[in-house]
């Protein structure tokens, strides 16, 4: 008995990735949506995951914006509106961008 709480244990310890939350379940969901910027954003400011799923994924963002700034020998934020543009035009009906600072289902 005691080997198999053990056991049992490790395996929610191993399978709890499997309950974070990723970018297309938030995205599918309205937690969190794409910005004019080149970087995600929470729908909701409050919903702390999302908010931690849209910071991490935007460093990610950040770094290859910043990789194709340099290769290009431009600025970041030119880098930044493009991608942003380029995000919000692919964005799916149904899930949410910001325009003028305000969230709307696309």
């Amino acid at each position: 008995m005691k080997r198999f709480l053990l056991s049992l244990a490790a395996l929610l310890v191993l399978s709890g990735n499997g309950f974070c939350l990723d970018l297309q379940t938030a995205k599918a969901q309205g937690l969190v949506g794409e910005t004019p910027t080149g970087y995600l954003a929470p729908v909701q400011a409050a919903h702390a995951e999302a908010k931690n799923l849209a910071q991490s994924i935007n460093a990610q963002r950040k770094k290859h914006y910043e990789e194709i700034a340099r290769r290009n020998n431009t600025q970041l934020q030119a880098v930044e509106q493009l991608a942003g543009q380029k995000a919000l035009e692919k964005t799916p009906a149904g899930q949410y961008i910001q325009l003028n600072g305000v969230w709307r289902k696309k």
